[in-house]
């Protein structure tokens, strides 16, 4: 099996949209990330979750989570508005020492090929490219989805056991 036969169609995004719209996009859609495109519809960037919830949330709070407590629900919803508000994609794809690399792979990839990149970059997401432009996206749910299939129907009647 392939990389292409594995994508999925999945929304993009460009790197001037504005980055609330990106993360409405990824939170309606219950989406782990989403991949950016540039004009020409080539993939830039993979844009994790988690990347945005690392925009959102001050810096203060990630250092000390107990000064979260001290922020109710509405006042976080205001903070996470109020630091979207006037970013853009490409803002949220390079914060300080963190860089977004971007996670891609040709159609003929093989599902190691792809389970590699994606554990080697923590990408959930991997972009799917045929001739320079994107031709689907592959969730890491997805690819063990993949993965766990082919695993051997013996295994899945015995019980998990912890030690």
């Amino acid at each position: 099996m392939r990389a292409r036969d594995l994508a999925q169609d999945l929304p993009t995004v460009a790197p001037d949209d504005p980055a609330f719209a990106a993360a409405r996009l990824i939170a309606e859609r219950g989406l782990p990330g989403i991949a950016v495109v540039d004009a020409a519809g080539r993939p830039v960037a993979v844009l994790p979750a988690s990347q945005v919830l690392r925009v959102v949330v001050p810096d203060y709070v990630r250092e000390d989570p107990a000064l979260a407590r001290v922020v109710d629900e509405a006042g976080a919803e205001r903070l996470c508005v109020q630091r979207l508000a006037d970013e853009r994609v490409s803002d949220l794809l390079s914060t300080g020492r963190h860089r977004v690399e971007l996670a891609a792979v040709d159609g003929d990839a093989t599902v190691l090929e792809c389970a590699a990149l994606m554990a080697r970059l923590r990408s959930p997401l991997l972009v799917v490219v045929q001739d320079r432009q994107v031709r689907g996206v592959l969730t890491a749910a997805h690819l063990l989805e993949v993965l766990l299939a082919t695993e051997d129907a013996d295994t899945e009647d015995q019980p998990v056991t912890r030690k």
